[in-house]
């Protein structure tokens, strides 16, 4: 049979509406959660010991560390799936740890403890699935299909955003009128629909079996035999690179523990032990990378040129970092700006019936995200390819991280408007809304298509892992920021500039964005790009 013929007579695979229903409870449980959180510990008893000017801070720094534990907890997931236990146990186990989670949100809103070990089991299993879920559903397509993925993965996108719009609509009003345990009880029983949905499926699913560590050419295997192979009358300078990695790594949480005078402050466990994760990634990534080649004819030449991929996609993941932070501190930075903004009930179109506070406009997000979605596979992306111009994965995701600089000038304006002194009406955070969610989707929403598509098979859940820490980092650099803004020096500097330093620190953000962008252009200008579909009827 022909390509052509194959992709005209290519079929849904009926088992995945099982897994994008579990993706659209699970988003409403997670975003509802989310969502709400900076909201409730601004005004919550587990704040209360801290002053009241030092809520938001810290308010914001439980968000960000929140967020990092959500996607550091995937490289776990990602292990335990491709060398354990498959996809398919790895997500419904971490989904029974994810419902308890919820379950301590909604039983101890007013126990500091409680309330953290919920945070910590709700990171603890959203991560540990992150990795898996995207790749299960590239998992039931092979060759003969494969020109319906793209479709999927966006509607599966679409679908996040679907349950993602009604929890940031509705959980700020039940935060409001019922109180916090029923705010967060909704959404674990939310994350027991996606639970019981999943299982449901369980007869149909392709399952890509894991490797039980006897795969000799895993990207572990080739990455060590690269490193360690000696070869007579070389040295072994990537061995050296990837050891010094190791060392700093280990500086780095002593310092932490034994918090020598030169080590900052605000730098605790979760910024010490990202920087540290960052350099064993960087220094080993180089090391391997500088004597890759060594590794070929103990491996076939197919595993060494995966890890040479799986190595590329790691610089390409960390140079859109940037955007996650960015787009991250909408949950918290912007509705922070938002609660100090008038609701609009005079207008005529402003629902008032239905928003009436800031932190619902982050429904704005994913109602947006499901609307430019068709709108660019229908107008947009025809509309370019007419005019000579291929909007290729690479691309889109450098364009979206520009963008995202643009909406965070937009959201300074108006934070310099906000500093005048005159009332501004909280629907002008609109437009930075706009422009970030078109961001988000040039970039998040292609991502999950590039990120499997790059991996062979036995290196997706590894790479989907990796493209999740990618978030990690981008609210490392919040946290960073938020060090940095405590130091007196930079307090100094900002206030010379005649701009508050809410309104400096978006200013900041967006000429981050707008360098990552460049520097991503000019690496994925040379970027080779992989096709690494299941063959028909491989399993």
């Amino acid at each position: 049979m022909s390509t052509t013929a194959r992709a005209q007579s290519a079929r849904l695979p009926r088992q995945v509406p099982y897994i994008i229903g579990n993706e659209a409870c699970e988003r409403f449980s997670f975003y509802g959660m989310r969502n709400i959180l900076v909201q409730f510990l601004v005004s919550s008893v587990i704040l209360a010991y801290l002053p009241e000017a030092d809520r938001e801070g810290a308010a914001k720094d439980v968000f960000h560390s929140f967020v990092i534990g959500v996607y550091f907890f995937p490289l776990l997931g990602g292990w335990l799936s491709d060398r354990y236990f498959g996809k398919y146990n790895t997500v419904l186990w971490f989904s029974l740890i994810y419902c308890a989670g919820h379950a301590c949100l909604a039983a101890f809103d007013d126990n500091r403890n409680g309330f953290y070990a919920g945070l910590f089991l709700i990171a603890l299993g959203s991560g540990g699935i992150k990795p898996l879920v995207v790749s299960f559903v590239g998992d039931q397509f092979d060759e003969s299909n494969k020109s319906l993925a793209k479709i999927v993965f966006d509607f599966f996108y679409w679908t996040i955003n679907f349950g993602s719009f009604f929890a940031s609509l509705l959980m700020p009003l039940f935060l409001r009128n019922h109180g916090p345990a029923v705010a967060f009880g909704i959404p674990g029983i939310l994350m027991f629909i996606a639970t019981l949905i999943f299982w449901l499926g369980r007869k149909q699913y392709v399952r890509v079996p894991p490797t039980h560590g006897d795969d000799p050419n895993s990207f572990y295997s080739v990455a060590r035999t690269a490193l360690t192979r000696h070869e007579q009358g070389q040295g072994r300078p990537g061995l050296s690179v990837a050891l010094a990695g190791a060392a700093l790594a280990v500086a780095m949480l002593l310092c932490w523990a034994l918090k020598p005078g030169f080590w900052p402050e605000g730098f605790g466990f979760v910024i010490t032990a990202c920087l540290a994760l960052g350099a064993l990634i960087a220094f080993g990534g180089i090391g391997v990378s500088m004597q890759l080649e060594r590794a070929r004819g103990l491996h076939p030449d197919s595993a060494v040129d995966s890890v040479r991929a799986v190595l590329r996609v790691i610089i390409v993941f960390a140079l859109i970092t940037p955007f996650w932070s960015l787009f991250d501190q909408k949950a918290s930075t912007w509705v922070l700006q938002g609660k100090t903004m008038m609701v609009p009930h005079d207008l005529w179109w402003w629902p008032s019936w239905l928003v009436k506070e800031a932190g619902q406009m982050q429904a704005l997000n994913p109602l947006l995200v499901m609307l430019i979605i068709p709108f660019n596979n229908i107008v947009l992306y025809p509309l370019l390819r007419r005019m000579g111009f291929e909007p290729t994965a690479l691309r889109r995701m450098g364009w979206g991280i520009a963008f995202s600089g643009v909406a965070w000038i937009a959201a300074g304006a108006i934070q310099l408007w906000i500093d005048g002194g005159d009332p501004v009406s909280l629907a002008w955070q609109i437009l930075p809304y706009l422009l970030l969610t078109f961001g988000e989707v040039l970039v998040s929403a292609t991502a999950l298509e590039f990120a499997y598509s790059q991996a062979t098979q036995a290196m997706k859940g590894v790479i989907m892992a990796l493209w999740y820490l990618s978030v990690t980092f981008g609210n490392v650099w919040v946290l960073l920021t938020n060090v940095s803004v405590r130091n007196e020096a930079v307090i100094s500097r900002i206030a010379s500039t005649g701009l508050s330093e809410n309104a400096f620190l978006m200013f900041f953000f967006a000429v981050f964005a707008f360098i990552a962008a460049l520097v991503f252009a000019l690496y994925a200008w040379r970027y080779p790009m992989q096709d690494n579909y299941r063959a028909v009827g491989a399993v």
